[in-house]
């Protein structure tokens, strides 16, 4: 009977020994780098804890892992613009949560903070913005609409322990009729531009034009003021010397009608 009863308390022993072990290795958890762990004791926030190793009451108490890195999410939506124009947008916004607030973060929204406080500021946030812009100023002033929702979202979300590193807003998706609308104005933009770069060019040669006139017209007159009787001799004389040098030494030939007799004698 005693034979029995050893092999029976030996398993005992080790089942509660086994037991004992796991028990002592649940005390123990870790945090990895980049995150912060919630301690709940029976169900309620009772520390937050950094990375590294730490230790836990079996059975009263679980860690709920929640990261502190740099993260994203991408919103899409909606608003109507200062002249009342429906603008669809895509937004990203990069956001980390505070690490001395993730315990608050947990007690008062939970895991999914995302769907229930950063979504709704984005949305609301971009409301806000856009209708103080008009359709053309949402595009033509992009980077102050997003200066001005990310300032917003600053405001809104660091109560909630979360902090915005940046906005990025990557489109806009408008009517039909306002991008037909948009693209009748900068085809007559273009149109008027270019007829203001003909005109441009045609008063120009027509000034350059004026100017050769201009200066042709002194000049000729520089002339007249120069020209004189000795002047107009000198030319004359040159002529005559120009003839002489092309002439060939032979009298012209003269055809038709009568030709004169010269008495030698006479002219003895």
């Amino acid at each position: 009977m005693d034979g029995q009863k050893i092999p029976g308390k030996v398993f005992f022993i080790g089942v509660a020994g086994i037991a004992i072990l796991l028990l002592i290795i649940s005390t123990y958890f870790g945090v990895d780098a980049g995150e912060r762990g919630v301690v709940l004791r029976f169900g309620e926030v009772n520390r937050v804890v950094e990375p590294g190793p730490h230790f836990k009451i079996p059975l009263a108490e679980e860690v709920v892992h929640m990261s502190v890195r740099v993260q994203k999410t991408t919103t899409k939506t909606e608003a109507a613009s200062r002249d009342l124009q429906v603008v669809q947008t895509t937004m990203v916004l990069n956001y980390s949560l505070e690490p001395s607030k993730a315990g608050s973060m947990y007690s008062n929204i939970g895991l999914n903070y995302n769907e229930r406080v950063i979504d709704p500021a984005v949305k609301e946030s971009f409301k806000a913005a856009a209708a103080r812009y008009t359709a053309e100023e949402l595009i033509s002033k992009r980077e102050a609409l997003k200066t001005e929702v990310r300032n917003y979202l600053r405001d809104r979300l660091k109560g909630f322990g979360v902090i915005v590193v940046e906005l990025s807003i990557t489109d806009f998706e408008f009517s039909q009729e306002f991008n037909k609308a948009i693209e009748s104005k900068q085809t007559a933009e273009q149109n008027a531009l270019r007829a203001k770069r003909d005109l441009d060019r045609i008063r120009v040669e027509a000034e350059q034009k004026i100017a050769s006139a201009r200066a042709e017209a002194e000049a000729l007159r520089l002339q007249r003021q120069v020209i004189s009787p000795e002047l107009i001799q000198l030319r004359q004389i040159e002529a005559q010397i120009k003839a002489i040098e092309k002439w060939d030494g032979k009298l012209p030939n003269v055809t038709g009608g009568t030709v004169p007799f010269i008495q030698v004698d006479k002219l003895k």
